[in-house]
């Protein structure tokens, strides 16, 4: 990369997915003078690239690429018209003239979530799945600080056997500590509601115990969310060989490491705790959400607040088109669960600045 003259008029262009296993020299002055980061596009960006995507297909007047925009965070170009083509494909296979938002929205969910498969399961088992997404919904609606779900089903897709879709009203880049605490509620409720409705936990929670455990961890070792304060801790450059066992580097001492693992639990624990108080407390709610479910095998937004309510269940049909009234059925709840936590939340004590350490202290 020396050997060009200034007036050779060699461009050289390189491109990578892997940023941060780059050789420091092909980074420094002097080799690529410009860095261009292309990142995931934002709302704007995913409605352009829609509308390029879909000029060749016919589309019902129903669609709105505006709200599938808003309904595909984090998906690329190539997620967007991975979508558009699918929804083509079950709208061929469904004899329709055009592309209907139902047709887009089914797209998006089979490659967000996986294809529908049947899977011979026993009435237990449904009844076991029914009241774990239900705890999931249920958490989702109601924890103020999370994103409300969009829908909740026990059709199995991929290796899951049910799941509960949750849609941000818009693009997120940071995540406050509520936010995560919340997270971790909505994970752990799976399982409390197995508990709370058929009396014992299952193996199918081991995967929301991973996901809450890793993201506790981040809060702690690299947030400063913890109780540990602002500390970075962990080596974050990789994993190394020790002995014939592929292990991470660890730089700091094994009395900070059980301080980190007792900070990681009194997260885990309290997050669980508030999960077991939403559903102990609307536990009618929970059981008819699962019978529900039972029955319809998938729940949409405002199903799941007319029951949590304690309204009648109207038609289960998937509805047509995704609007922002649908985003704001669950406010209500949320503002009513955050005034009740705020009631049994003491008041915190008056802050007393700590005393000065002494000199060699």
């Amino acid at each position: 990369m020396d050997g060009f003259e200034p007036n050779s008029g060699v461009v050289l262009i390189a491109a990578t997915n892997r940023p941060d296993v780059l050789d420091p020299a092909l980074l420094r002055p002097g080799r690529f003078d410009r860095h261009v980061t292309v990142d995931r596009p934002d709302v704007k960006g995913r409605e352009q690239i829609l509308q390029i995507k879909a000029t060749d297909k016919p589309l019902a007047e129903c669609v709105d690429l505006k709200t599938l925009a808003r309904l595909t965070p984090g998906m690329s170009g190539a997620d967007l018209e991975n979508v558009v083509n699918e929804a083509a494909l079950l709208a061929a296979r469904e004899d329709h003239k055009q592309i209907t938002m139902s047709d887009l929205e089914r797209s998006r969910d089979r490659i967000v979530m996986g294809s529908e498969h049947q899977l011979i399961m026993s009435e237990e088992e449904r009844r076991t799945v029914a009241y774990h997404e239900s705890g999931h919904a249920m958490t989702a609606a109601l924890i103020p600080e999370i994103d409300s779900p969009h829908s909740v089903t026990i059709i199995p897709r991929g290796q899951a056997l049910g799941i509960t879709y949750a849609i941000p009203e818009e693009d997120q880049y940071l995540y406050s500590e509520a936010w995560c605490r919340g997270q971790i509620a909505c994970l752990l409720a799976g399982q409390v509601a197995e508990r709370l409705g058929v009396g014992d936990t299952f193996n199918g929670a081991g995967d929301d115990i991973k996901r809450a455990t890793e993201l506790a961890r981040h809060m702690v070792c690299g947030w400063g969310m913890g109780e540990l304060g602002p500390l970075a801790l962990g080596n974050q450059e990789g994993e190394v060989f020790l002995g014939r066992e592929l292990t991470r580097k660890r730089d700091y001492s094994n009395k900070t490491a059980v301080k980190v693992d007792e900070d990681i639990r009194r997260i885990l624990d309290s997050s669980r705790q508030r999960a077991e108080s939403i559903l102990t407390e609307r536990e009618d709610a929970l059981h008819r959400m699962a019978e529900a479910l039972l029955e319809h095998e998938t729940l949409y937004r405002d199903q799941v607040v007319r029951l949590l309510e304690g309204k009648p269940l109207e038609s289960p049909a998937r509805p047509e088109v995704h609007t922002e009234e649908n985003e704001m059925d669950t406010a209500g709840l949320k503002e009513e669960a955050r005034t009740g936590e705020e009631e049994k939340t003491p008041a915190p004590a008056p802050f007393k600045e700590p005393p000065l350490a002494a000199p060699g202290v």
